[in-house]
């Protein structure tokens, strides 16, 4: 029996944005027989500013979805190169048993539109060129009841009048802007670090490097004759001829929105060596830009029917700025909740389980955010950063403890010393 108009905007779960968070919450909501509903403003392919690497902790993700990640179009990487104070050091990343022995890049406009494509076939109804606009609000409860949108065409303009779509439960996977959140009165704090990132793609070379290469120091010249830049710097090989090669800067450094960010990338990349191919005739597509909600910038994470996954909960990791993997497990986290959730008769009982979420957040990432928030301010430092790279880097055993911990990836059980450490200051620092 096919569905009428008004059925196709009925749901048991509308899921706001089709990015990593969205995506991996709909495939494993379909997965589970729930009726989801994912509403994203653009057509796919679409491209996101990112870095386009993913640690382990995103392959788990991804292998945990069935995604084929030995498919043409995955460059797996074995670790972490870092390069600073005159030092280069090949890091792998560690062997555990909570993840894979190894990292991956993949293009933010084909990643994303897999995970979409995926959680199709898992059952989601995936409705692209649909912007919402707003939550719609029971007006005797106040509670989320459901969402408005408007339709977007091939020129990007919202058109036509709003529609509401309705859903006794609502994630709201909407990114940065954080539209949902920001309607219900969920602020942006500023006492959470905020970064931005900027990157490029050039045809190089280096294209399919083995190592994910991780930048500490930016030069516009020979370390001895030039100025040090603000920022820290990545090149990504993608292994389609071309890298992602770009710097962040985090909002504890002085130089945060003082500088031109696209400027400082080009200065850096002109004192590379010229046969990597890092200069303007080389770079294929803009420069871009994007802004970097760290460590739970955005709460409470469930508030009156909406679930806050991904960049809209501001869920990015605060040591190193990776949010996909991030993203991807706070999908799957809500879809589990929200699971059990509607097993439930709406009232009190269904309520509990939903308010679980913004618990289980705190307890899983709560504290490592913390020590994250306080690392952030630390790195903001030039002189703290001087003598971190000089005196730390060629220590193997620190950068391989350190590499754990900024990516946050040790063993809950049964792990080695460093484990414990890791795990342990992350249980005895208050979430906040």
């Amino acid at each position: 029996m096919s569905r009428t108009n008004a059925d196709e905007r009925e749901a048991d779960v509308i899921v706001v944005g089709a990015g990593p968070a969205g995506s991996s919450a709909a495939f494993h909501l379909a997965q589970a027989g729930v009726d989801v509903l994912v509403l994203e403003k653009a057509t796919f392919p679409r491209d996101k500013i990112c870095g386009d690497g993913l640690t382990p902790r995103a392959v788990k993700q991804l292998i945990a979805m069935g995604i084929d990640i030995e498919a043409p179009g995955w460059m797996k990487n074995k670790g972490l190169r870092i390069v600073g104070a005159g030092h280069r050091l090949e890091l792998p990343w560690p062997e555990l048993a909570s993840f894979p022995p190894y990292g991956m890049v993949r293009t933010r406009s084909d990643f994303d539109e897999i995970l979409a494509r995926h959680a199709e076939k898992a059952g989601a109804r995936l409705q692209e060129r649909t912007a919402v606009t707003g939550p719609v609000l029971d007006e005797r409860t106040g509670r989320v009841r459901g969402v408005s949108a408007r339709t977007v065409d091939e020129r990007g303009r919202r058109v036509g009048d709003e529609v509401t779509y309705t859903a006794p439960v609502v994630i709201a996977c909407d990114g940065v802007s954080a539209r949902i959140a920001t309607a219900l009165g969920l602020e942006r704090r500023d006492d959470r670090p905020m970064g931005v990132a900027v990157r490029a793609y050039y045809e190089t070379p280096r294209h399919a490097d083995e190592w994910m290469e991780s930048w500490l120091e930016l030069w516009d010249g020979k370390p001895r004759e030039s100025n040090l830049l603000p920022g820290y710097g990545w090149i990504f090989g993608v292994g389609d001829g071309t890298a992602n090669v770009g710097l962040g800067i985090l909002n504890t450094s002085k130089a945060f929105q003082q500088v031109d960010y696209k400027d400082i990338l080009k200065r850096w990349l002109d004192h590379t060596p010229e046969e990597w191919g890092f200069r303007e005739e080389n770079r294929v597509g803009r420069i871009g830009s994007a802004a970097l909600p760290m460590a739970f910038n955005r709460k409470p994470h469930y508030y009156r029917g909406v679930l806050l996954a991904g960049d809209s909960g501001g869920m990015v990791n605060p040591f190193n700025g990776e949010g996909i993997d991030y993203a991807m497990e706070s999908g799957h986290i809500a879809a589990e909740t929200v699971v059990q959730a509607l097993a439930m008769p709406e009232g009190p009982a269904r309520e509990r389980i939903l308010t679980g979420y913004a618990a289980e957040l705190e307890a899983t990432y709560g504290g490592y955010f913390t020590l994250g928030r306080v690392f952030a301010k630390m790195i903001g430092n030039p002189t703290f950063m001087k003598q971190a790279t000089k005196y730390g880097l060629p220590r193997t055993t620190l950068m391989r403890f350190t590499l754990k911990l900024m990516a946050n990836l040790t063993d809950p059980r049964d792990g080695d010393v460093s484990d414990r450490v890791i795990n342990a200051l992350a249980k005895a620092v208050p979430a906040a």
